[in-house]
């Protein structure tokens, strides 16, 4: 009987610990709080602060904007904010649960996450965005979730979606894409082979008509009426960026910017490097003459031309004699050295024998 009673006495005292705590919740002796469509707008501080699950869905949560959430519950295993309507997200705003693994922001009309909003959640294994009205993934938004196992954001309003999201995406065993409005055109090219890479089943176009209802992982580049052209980014280790060209349209540049200033500095320095090289070949050359004119070269045989070799001996001890001065004799039209007066003549042999004879 006595066990009877005390059971009895914890019932009671749980269900009447609300009224005394003054808060409209319902506590577990495991840690759980359900405080599920009570119409609050903020969360009660007066919930022990050992609960490891709590449960706020259904209310008219205002968020605070410069400050973090639920500051006094730091032990959060599971927080469920579901169905809050237009609830904004300021950054870190979570960044005090660091033990929470799971986090239910489900049919809460959010548009935008900030690359920070998650911030100090490195614990997280679930996080779910579902019925939400998510229009594109802010990329680093996923950064901070290390330890992130399933990632839920089926029925948004996502068109498409960047290489760049879906290789952080990669990280996560388990993506939910479905019951987004995805538009089947180059730019699900990306995502259309993330998807046959992941095996993901009834992801499917909504737009065009023609391809409405089809699983994307099914087509291939000709159903997208699209040129494929692949460029492998510099910075990253194994990212692939797609550029896709519809038919009759202007490309999807895949990389903001031109690459053309490295070819432009190359032809400037092999320019100059040209030119330097030019001028010193011309400078060589020039030495070379200055030098090859002071140089001494010997003068033709003076015998060549009727001279004494006393004459040529003379004139190889005095050397070369300019150009310059050999064009001036030249144009005197003498020859001094080897001009002969008819009269200064030698005396034959006949003459000498008959002076020895008288």
């Amino acid at each position: 009987m006595a066990p009877t009673c005390l059971l009895c006495w914890v019932c009671s005292l749980l269900c009447a610990w609300p009224v005394v705590m003054g808060h409209p919740c319902s506590l577990d002796h495991q840690g759980w709080a359900d405080c599920s469509g009570k119409s609050l707008q903020h969360a009660p501080s007066s919930l022990p602060r050992n609960i490891t699950s709590l449960d706020l869905s259904f209310n008219s949560l205002v968020m605070p904007h410069h400050r973090t959430l639920l500051n006094h519950f730091p032990s959060l295993h599971s927080l469920n904010l579901s169905s809050n309507a237009k609830l904004t997200l300021s950054p870190a705003i979570f960044s005090n649960l660091g033990a929470l693994r799971l986090l239910d922001l489900s049919s809460c009309g959010i548009i935008f996450i900030h690359m920070d909003t998650f911030k100090g959640l490195g614990n997280l294994h679930t996080l779910l965005l579902r019925n939400n009205s998510l229009q594109e993934l802010d990329v680093p938004f996923l950064l901070p979730l290390k330890a992130l196992f399933h990632l839920d954001l089926r029925h948004n309003a996502l068109v498409s979606v960047d290489s760049w999201s879906l290789q952080l995406m990669e990280s996560v065993p388990q993506v939910r894409l479905e019951g987004n409005p995805w538009v089947c055109d180059c730019r699900a090219h990306a995502l259309q082979q993330w998807l046959q890479r992941r095996r993901a089943v009834q992801v499917t176009c909504v737009s065009p008509s023609g391809l409405r209802g089809q699983e994307i992982a099914a087509l291939d580049s000709q159903d997208l009426g699209c040129q494929i052209k692949q460029r492998f980014a510099r910075e990253l280790n194994t990212t692939q960026q797609i550029t896709v060209t519809e038919n009759n349209t202007t490309a999807l540049p895949a990389v903001k910017g031109g690459r053309s200033w490295p070819y432009l500095v190359g032809f400037i320095v092999t320019a100059i490097g040209i030119s330097i090289l030019i001028a010193l070949v011309a400078k060589c050359k020039l030495a070379h003459k200055n030098f090859a004119s002071y140089r001494h070269r010997p003068l033709p045989e003076i015998s060549s031309i009727g001279g004494s070799p006393m004459e040529d001996t003379s004139s190889w001890d005095r050397g070369s004699i300019p150009d310059a001065d050999l064009q001036a004799e030249d144009d005197d039209g003498f020859i001094e050295d080897n001009y002969i007066q008819p009269s200064e003549q030698l005396p034959t042999k006949e003459e000498r024998e008959l002076h020895h004879s008288v």
